[in-house]
């Protein structure tokens, strides 16, 4: 990634840290926590394993940071597309709309997350310390149609197990199914078929 050269010193600073963020969030998604090495991530960024540590005294540090800024920008698509939508059933649909293109413009936070639910001693005693906001995120729009008698009472969990965490294996498993089961998730076609499917087990399972 190039790193572009902003007037101040502060500027630079924030631009080589995005910058590290950006590689990282790659190179995690690509070898998971345990192999990703800092040098690997450095060098993406064109610079030297001291400057990132100047960032990022650790590689637990950096993943984390990575990690956090997934799922705060996560929450910001979210608000935007559900902000102002009133009927719950529209906002459900909204926020699985958020996550699908969220997850499809930006793959590595994909798998990073469908790692992350695979191997859960990165997270150790806090398995939610970052994902909580996108729990929570879901929790109120349950909540919403629930308490307005449009939805039947179900877990957020429930739901996200058996309904939104489909999204991550349609993001992330394209390439891995065989040549004659490929597919591309953002192919226009193939986006409209899954996003349909999507909206009808989402109906399915929370309407009366």
């Amino acid at each position: 990634m190039t790193i572009p050269m902003p007037a101040t010193r502060k500027e630079r600073a924030d631009a080589t840290r995005e910058a590290i963020l950006h590689e990282a969030e790659r190179v995690f998604a690509a070898t998971g926590f345990r192999a990703a090495r800092l040098e690997d991530i450095a060098d993406a960024v064109g610079i030297r394993r001291p400057s990132l540590l100047h960032h990022f005294s650790t590689k637990k540090m950096l993943y984390d940071a990575v990690e956090q800024r997934i799922f705060e920008n996560m929450h910001a698509v979210c608000e935007a597309r559900t902000a102002g939508v009133e009927d719950p059933t529209a906002r459900l649909l909204a926020h699985l709309d958020a996550w699908l293109d969220f997850f499809i413009d930006r793959p590595p936070a994909a798998r990073i997350l469908q790692r992350l639910v695979a191997d859960t001693a990165v997270r150790g005693d806090n398995p939610v310390e970052f994902s909580y906001v996108a729990l929570e995120d879901m929790d109120r729009t349950l909540a919403y149609g629930i308490a307005r008698g449009a939805f039947v009472p179900l877990s957020t969990m429930t739901f996200v197990n058996g309904v939104a965490a489909g999204i991550l294996f349609f993001v992330c498993n394209s390439r891995q199914v065989g040549e004659q089961r490929r597919y591309d998730p953002s192919d226009p076609a193939d986006k409209v078929v899954f996003r349909t499917l999507l909206h009808k087990l989402a109906r399915t399972a929370v309407l009366p």
